[in-house]
């Protein structure tokens, strides 16, 4: 028990998407600081935890991750999909990625296992680690890492009976939602829950907000009275996997194409990645292009479509307005105080299978939090380009809309709690971690 308080840790993290390969990679650097803090505290017998004890991070995961100095097996965001029809297609890959890192923790034996988002493959992994380790308690094998899911499944808009297998199978949920925390507790009391706050409050700062309040205020309205004033720029943001630039990309540009009829404007699409950049701008295979549904594409002629990989905080500055894919995305629009209509669109098959399982009213995320329509939201058949133009320039005109949006976004993101969500995310694993150690609590870094 001695040796394993103060041998170095060890953290395996999985995140198979690009916001939890963001997500994963602040959590590395706070587990550093934190544990880097705690190295400096005395043992029990007050003798000094050596701090080049360092930390080992591996697992899957993206480039933030690897950035971040995680050892990865593999780059897991290569294999991001959505919807039912397409994890029953790559069935056979996800079995044979999730085999592989089962194989990587019981070599590397982990003292947790962090699981990013991405619940679908992440729950599986979860459960079979756990079962694993049941089915080998014996003497002399003494390994049982604590795992941690890191953002909870969306078990309150969909089968919430996936809570049994969460309760079963994991040790500490972290929420960086308010409400999930009271949920949890009134359906499975004894999951460990705690509620760190977002990391979009970090990520984005209060001056950056309130610069791109400032900087969304020049609308169509202002510049009729000034024609100094820039056009209204709008931003784009079809989403960060392949099948939803394919659904999304064309209804998007043709919405841009009737708003330009009608208003002047620019439009800025922002990508998480140079394969999706070339996939949209038609610069990758003829076949990719067919797929989009258009012979041609080519973004730069009318509408006027710029395309830019990853400097989303800088566009978001300059935006207007946005048209975004429900996800992760519409929050960050709402951290910038950015109006936006939602949309999503995804297979007939995963589509007809939603409609009967989901619980909740709204698919944007301020909307959830906000319990209203805050972003208009049109969700399949309803994302067509005349919808979506039709209420982009709606709230392009009314100014008393827009400020009423921004009031609202203004309490959703207060209600994410205060900065310092990933310090606190570190805070709780290595507290969890420690538990496995009673002799060497002293070392736990303390809470800020």
């Amino acid at each position: 028990m001695i040796e394993n308080a103060v041998k170095p840790k060890t953290f395996m993290l999985i995140a198979g998407e690009a916001s939890g390969d963001m997500l994963a990679a602040e959590l590395v650097r706070a587990l550093r600081v934190e544990l880097a803090r705690g190295g400096t505290h005395p043992t029990d017998d007050l003798q000094p935890l050596h701090t080049s004890l360092e930390p080992k991070f591996i697992g899957a995961g993206g480039p933030r991750m690897a950035e971040a100095g995680v050892n990865l097996a593999f780059d897991m965001t290569e294999h991001s999909v959505i919807g039912l029809w397409e994890v029953i297609k790559h069935y056979r890959k996800f079995r044979r990625l999730l085999n592989q890192l089962l194989d990587l923790a019981t070599e590397r034996k982990p003292d947790a296992i962090v699981c990013v988002d991405f619940s679908g493959f992440n729950s599986r992994f979860a459960q079979a680690v756990k079962n694993y380790v049941r089915n080998r308690q014996r003497l002399f094998f003494n390994w049982n890492p604590k795992i941690i899911q890191y953002v909870s499944p969306q078990v309150w808009a969909s089968r919430a009976g996936r809570t049994r297998q969460i309760t079963r199978d994991v040790d500490l949920l972290l929420s960086i939602f308010p409400f999930e925390k009271e949920w949890y507790a009134q359906r499975a009391p004894k999951l460990r829950v705690e509620f760190v706050g977002h990391p979009l409050i970090d990520r984005y700062t209060l001056k950056a907000r309130s610069t791109a309040s400032h900087v969304s205020s020049s609308t169509v309205d202002q510049k009729a009275t000034d024609t100094s004033q820039r056009v209204p720029t709008i931003v784009l943001l079809p989403g960060s996997r392949v099948a939803e630039l394919k659904r999304h990309l064309p209804v998007m540009v043709e919405a841009a194409r009737i708003i330009k009829s009608k208003v002047s404007a620019r439009f800025w699409m922002v990508l998480p990645d140079h394969e999706l950049a070339a996939l949209a701008a038609g610069m990758s295979q003829a076949k990719m292009i067919h797929e989009l549904g258009e012979a041609e594409w080519n973004l730069e002629a009318n509408p006027g479509i710029r395309c830019s990989v990853g400097n989303l905080t800088d566009v978001l500055c300059q935006g207007s307005l946005a048209i975004a894919s429900t996800g992760t995305v519409t929050m960050e629009c709402a951290c910038f105080g950015v109006p936006t209509v939602a949309i999503y669109k995804t297979s007939w098959v995963t589509y007809q299978v939603a409609r009967r399982i989901v619980r909740v009213k709204y698919l944007a995320m301020p909307n959830i939090l906000g319990r209203e329509v805050i972003y208009p939201e049109f969700i399949q058949n309803d994302a067509t380009p005349e919808n979506i133009a039709r209420e982009a320039l709606d709230l392009l005109h009314h100014q008393a809309r827009r400020r009423q949006i921004k009031e609202k976004l203004a309490l959703v993101i207060e209600s994410l709690g205060k900065p310092g969500a990933s310090r606190r995310a570190a805070q709780a694993v290595i507290k969890v971690v420690w538990e496995s150690y009673p002799i060497s609590t002293s070392t736990a870094p303390s809470e800020a």
